[in-house]
Parts: structure tokens; sequence; C-alpha cells
């Protein structure tokens, strides 16, 4: 599958039915009580999400796009949205009110075998959304299974050090935003938009936690997914715990980034800041990833459901990008100082109005690069993921710049 134009993939059902398998994947590690239970306190019971998938693709291709009488409207419209309220806002719903794991499998069943009947009948752009949106969920479904209250045995790991800070200069140069013409992509990444950059510097490495934890000794709150016992730190894995892996990146807040980097004396990279860093080259050409145009690999970066936790930041050199900065992609997002805002010229998709819009709100930052449980198709160069500010949960790294 093509980064840039995934949907013209000659053969979208297989497309889907991978898609559908790294979803039925994590699924699968839920335990029947556990889909009744809120991992993350602001979010859905993760019953909701196991009837969601089925429920957009539905909505958005057999009844949008090919007229296709609903056969439940209840669940088309119980399992059509999710909820982003803001920190400590809790929703009120009871176990109760949700249906049985077998009611929504059967929904899942029966939509599944109507879209993939239907599928050549099917708009590809609205097929790809399908297969995109099914995806960003395997992302964010990785997290909440990361707060799920499970056991977590403590894994050993070789002892470790952070690199010292190594800030990179980056020459003025143009950052060339979103798309244009008919590659796929989100409403948000259109039109194409090009931003003049002044010369700044940018910290080669994301920061890590042996960095953070410095910041923490001097009275900062230490970061979601850290936990004390016994005068030692340790971090809460997915599925395991270990002695605070000082190499690896810190996940926090755009809040706790930015109070790191003002500790600094420095900020937090803008959008274009990021795109100049990580596409832009000497020459002043731009690549389509940061390490050039070759396939993205786990000699690259940590990403595309290669591994459930970080790796250490200077691991893959091969991913690093033409002025050297490395993990540009993989090992955790990265928050921006840039508001999540429309392009000039931005135009809602009338099939999906609501993707973007309703967070131009202020108060969600934009990232970028990806996560260890990111799908490869979201390392396209325009693609734009956005998280309120003070969300704790997500799997977000930092670096820091200098304009002085």
């Amino acid at each position: 599958m093509s980064i840039t134009s995934s949907y013209q993939s000659p053969n979208p059902l297989a497309a889907l039915a991978q898609a559908r398998s790294q979803t039925d994947s994590l699924f699968a590690l839920v335990s029947p009580e556990k889909f009744y239970d809120r991992p993350i306190a602001e979010r859905h019971r993760m019953i909701f999400y196991l009837g969601h998938l089925e429920a957009f693709d539905w909505n958005l291709v057999c009844r949008r796009a090919l007229d296709v009488p609903s056969f439940h409207q209840e669940f088309d419209k119980l399992f059509a949205f999710g909820i982003d309220p803001p920190v400590g806002q809790l929703p009120q719903d009871q176990p109760s009110d949700w249906p049985s794991i077998e009611e929504v499998t059967s929904y899942n069943h029966r939509v599944r075998e109507t879209l993939d009947r239907l599928m050549d009948n099917a708009p590809r752009q609205l097929i790809q959304c399908a297969i995109e949106h099914r995806l960003m969920h395997a992302d964010t479904f990785a997290y909440i299974l990361h707060n799920e209250n499970h056991a977590r045995p403590l894994t050993p790991l070789p002892p470790s050090s952070p690199p010292p800070l190594e800030m990179i200069s980056i020459p003025a140069g143009t950052a060339t935003l979103g798309l244009s013409g008919d590659a796929f992509g989100w409403d948000n990444e259109f039109p194409e938009t090009s931003i003049p950059v002044p010369a700044f510097a940018i910290s080669r490495y994301k920061v890590t936690n042996g960095d953070y934890l410095s910041f923490v000794n001097s009275g900062a709150a230490p970061p979601h997914y850290w936990t004390r016992r016994d005068g030692a730190w340790f971090y809460r894995g997915v599925f395991a715990e270990y002695p605070l892996p000082l190499d690896w990146p810190v996940y926090v807040t755009r809040t706790e980034a930015a109070a790191y980097a003002k500790s600094l004396g420095m900020s937090l990279p803008t959008e274009a800041q990021f795109h100049r860093a990580a596409y832009g080259t000497p020459t002043g050409k731009e690549r389509d990833l940061p390490w050039g145009s070759e396939p993205p690999t786990t000699q690259r970066g940590n990403f595309d459901f290669a591994r459930w936790d970080p790796l250490p930041v200077t691991a893959n050199p091969e991913g690093d990008s033409a002025f050297g900065v490395s993990q540009l992609a993989g090992n955790g997002w990265e928050w921006t100082s840039t508001p999540f805002s429309p392009f000039p010229g931005f135009e809602r998709f009338p099939f999906y109005p609501g993707y973007s819009a309703p967070f131009f709100d202020g108060d969600h930052f934009v990232v970028k690069g990806a996560a260890p449980r990111t799908a490869a198709c979201f390392l396209r160069r325009s693609f734009r993921n956005w998280y309120r500010q003070g969300y704790p949960y997500v799997h977000a790294a930092f670096r820091c710049v200098d304009v002085r």
C-alpha cells in the first residue's frame, strides 16, 4: 500500500481485511467482563469500540454511499461517535446501558458480510477512509489497553543512560504541509500549504525518561506512566513494568512538554519546524519520509505494530532525517506548539463533516510522527494527528527547539 495515495490500492478488500485483523487481534486481548470497563475515565467503555468500527463502516459506506436500508438503526446510532471531553469531565452511563457482546458481534458480522459483498460498488475514497479510520483506532485502542488495570510482571532491562543533549541546526527554508491533487488524505490535510521557516536548532533525540527525571527531581509532577516504589521509579508498559528506562522517550502531556522545554529556555517545535527538520534537506528539496523514499521497515523506526513499548531514542539511526534528526517517525507521537487548525482554503468532507472541524477549538494541538502501534499509512508527510493539550494517556513524546 502506497503511503501517499493508498486508496488507489488495487485490492481494497485485502487491505480492509488486514486492517480488520489488526483490530480483531486487539479485541481478542480483552476478557469478556473487561469490555464493560472504562480504562480511561473520560472515554467510552471498551464495548463501544467493539461496535464502533463496523458502525462507522456501515454509516459511511453502506448507508451514505450505497443507500442500503438499515437492519439495526439503534446500533447504527449508538456506536456512531466517540467522545472527547475535557480531562476530568466524566460520562455517566452504566454497563447495563450497553448491549451484550454477542449482540454486538452479530451486528459486526452482518455489516462485514454486507460491505464485502458490495465492495466493488463503493467509492474508493470512502473505502480508504474506512481502512484508515479502523487503523486509527488500532493506535487509539493500544493506549486504552495500556491504561487497563491488570497485572504487569516486572521485566529487567540492561542499565541505560540518556544521550547528552545535542542540538542540530536547521537552516532557513520552506516547509510544505498538506496535500494537493487526488492523493488520499483527510480533510485537514488539504490544501497544500507552504510556510517559510526561519533558521532554528532542534534536539537530535526525543526527550528521554532520564532527561525528564531531573525535571521531576526539581519538583515537576511525574508522567502518567511512571510509578514509584521503595524510592525507585518504574515505567508501566502496556503489558510489563520496567525499572525506569532512562534512554526511552518520555510520554507526557503537551502542557508538561512545554513546561520542560521552557525550563531549558527553549520551546516545542511548531508543525512547520517539525516538517522542516523531518522532510527538508540541505539542498532545499523535500523528502516523502525522513529517511527518503524507501518503504518503512523496522530498521527505520518503531512503528507499524512492531512493538508495544518504546525503544531507546538512539535506536533506528537508519531512519534519521537529512539533517541527522532521529526518530521523527515512530517511537512516540511528538507534540508541537501548533494548535490544531485548518489550512487556508480548508473544506470539510461532505461525507464526514465532523472529522476535523469540531476540534479546531484551541485546546487540541497537532502531533506528528508516529507511535509504536501506528500503521505505516500514517507516516505520510501530510498526516496530522491531534490531542487535547492536557491529555495524559497517549503515547506522545516531544523534543525541544531553540530559535536564538
